[in-house]
């Protein structure tokens, strides 16, 4: 029997141990009491306390912590009435200053949030609000941080999440976009409509300039090739009287080479001029001298091809 009683004694006496071993996780932290009042904060690890005497009193995350704040309603400068919600990221810094600082943090910080916001949003109107996030953002920040610092909180960014203006102006809105969006479709519309007009007269000012050139250029090979023919034509005309002269002389060099008489030459000089009658002469002028060979008239008739061609004597 003292065996059994033992033996819960100790099974006692080990559960008490074992319940007064407590292992902190990491990102973590254990706010320790001793008598009610605050004993020391417990990192990561394996920790022991005294039964009865000392209790944890808080469990604090040191992750970085999301809150999401329901929309609150706030007034411009001008007097608009828009519906805004925020959410605030934050890191607990100092466990102990959290676990003391304040009864209840969260709630704490999401009145903080609504008075600042209501308070920067006071002083812009609504074009400003609209148009004017991260300045809100980083205002609010700055504010809450330096608010939060006293709870061993420490605020990391704060974004508005949604800006909700009346029906009434979202509908103004609306149409004025609508309306900003039509007048850059027609300044767009027009901006192209002058940039095709200018590349269709720039592709006919290249069309002119273009049959301008070939123009030219079929001027100046008509002028080449006419001047060309002209070279050949005078070429050949070239060539044909230095062939006749040629000729000629060389019918010199042999007649010379033939010993012939002063009548041989008469009579080459009769065909000459028979030749410049062309047979159709009716009048022949011959130098005095050639009047003495006999039979002139007749010689004169047979080369020119006359009847009774009248000749003349050139004194």
């Amino acid at each position: 029997m003292g065996f059994i009683i033992g033996a819960v004694v100790l099974v006692i006496i080990l559960l008490i141990l074992v319940s007064n071993i407590k292992i902190v996780p990491q990102a973590h932290a254990y706010i320790l009491e001793r008598l009610g009042g605050y004993k020391e904060t417990w990192g990561v690890g394996l920790h022991f306390k005294i039964p009865i005497l000392d209790k944890v009193a808080k469990k604090v995350s040191l992750k970085e912590q999301v809150v999401d704040f329901e929309p609150q309603a706030v007034i411009t400068k001008d007097n608009v009435t828009m519906q805004i919600d925020t959410v605030v990221f934050f890191q607990i810094t100092d466990p102990k200053k959290y676990a003391y600082g304040v009864e209840s943090p969260i709630a704490a910080i999401e009145n903080l949030t609504a008075t600042t916001l209501r308070n920067i949003i006071g002083d812009l109107e609504l074009d400003e609000t609209l148009t004017s996030r991260e300045t809100i953002n980083t205002k609010m920040r700055t504010i809450l941080d330096i608010a939060t610092d006293e709870w061993g909180i420490k605020v990391n960014r704060v974004e508005l999440k949604n800006i909700m203006p009346p029906k009434a102006i979202q509908d103004a809105m609306e149409k004025q976009m609508k309306a900003e969006r039509e007048r850059r479709e027609a300044i767009l519309r027009a901006e192209g409509e002058k940039k095709s007009t200018i590349l269709v007269a720039e592709g006919e000012k290249e069309s002119v300039i273009l049959e301008a050139e070939a123009s030219k250029q079929a001027a100046i090979l008509k002028a080449e090739a006419e001047k060309q023919r002209r070279i050949k034509e005078a070429e050949g005309q070239a060539e044909a009287i230095r062939s006749v002269q040629k000729a000629t002389a060389e019918g010199i060099e042999f007649i010379k080479a033939a010993g012939a008489d002063n009548a041989v030459l008469t009579i080459k000089s009769l065909e000459a001029f028979a030749k410049a009658a062309d047979g159709k002469a009716t009048k022949i002028i011959i130098p005095s001298e050639l009047q003495g060979i006999a039979g002139l008239t007749k010689t004169i008739a047979e080369v020119a091809g006359v009847d009774h061609p009248e000749i003349t004597d050139i004194k």
